[in-house]
């Protein structure tokens, strides 16, 4: 997006303003699905690996806890009961709920599942803020190799344009290490959704309701 390239190259030209302008472009690219990978590895460039990544890091989860702010309140809305009258709509949801940090975790591990998207995913499911804000520490290895390749490409311009940084050995056990956390992840959702709608139908069959 236009507007991202552009704080990109004003920030790196802002100095300690640089931070403050970074942080806000990053929790808007959090609440409006703007691709905030851009910014990460940016971040290896204007500020180096381990400065960019505590900044990254920190960015990230004030935008994490705005999109928890904005969606939460919905995950208890008009639409969201309309959409749990499915029951495996229900058994998914309190499956992540019953499981919520673990799985949280390994979500975030995985690279494979955009940020921006899996904000607004995980605040609309209904968890606890306290595990949503935990589980986050999951985004810091990918925080860390995008910041990574931003420092090895080191010109601000060509990353704001979109120049895509090199992707080495890291990159691809990164990746491999998200699949396998994705994997987990949905197997223990798939398990605990199953338990879920197997008692809803224990239940139901002891009071004698037809579950939907």
């Amino acid at each position: 997006m236009s507007w991202l390239q552009a704080v990109v190259l004003r920030v790196a030209h802002m100095g300690p303003w640089g931070v403050v302008l970074f942080t806000a472009a990053y929790v808007a690219a959090a609440v409006t699905l703007a691709p905030a990978f851009i910014l990460t590895f940016a971040a290896g460039a204007i500020f180096g690996l381990w400065r960019g990544t505590l900044i990254v890091f920190f960015a990230a989860l004030l935008g994490a806890i705005a999109v928890y702010g904005l969606a939460a309140p919905l995950a208890h809305g008009r639409i969201m009961r309309r959409f749990e009258r499915d029951a495996r709509v229900a058994a998914i949801r309190r499956a992540v709920v019953s499981d919520a940090l673990w799985v949280m975790f390994l979500l975030r591990l995985s690279p494979l599942v955009p940020y921006v998207l899996l904000n607004y995913a995980l605040a609309l499911s209904g968890v606890r803020f306290k595990d949503f804000v935990l589980a986050s520490v999951g985004m810091l290895p990918a925080i860390v190799m995008y910041a990574y390749y931003g420092k090895i490409v080191g010109d601000v311009a060509k990353l704001a344009a979109g120049v895509s940084p090199p992707r080495g050995v890291e990159y691809w056990t990164l990746v491999g290490i998200g699949l396998v956390a994705t994997i987990v992840a949905t197997s223990m959702i798939t398990r605990a959704a199953r338990r879920a709608m197997e008692q809803q139908r224990i239940t139901g069959g002891l009071d004698g309701s037809v579950p939907e």
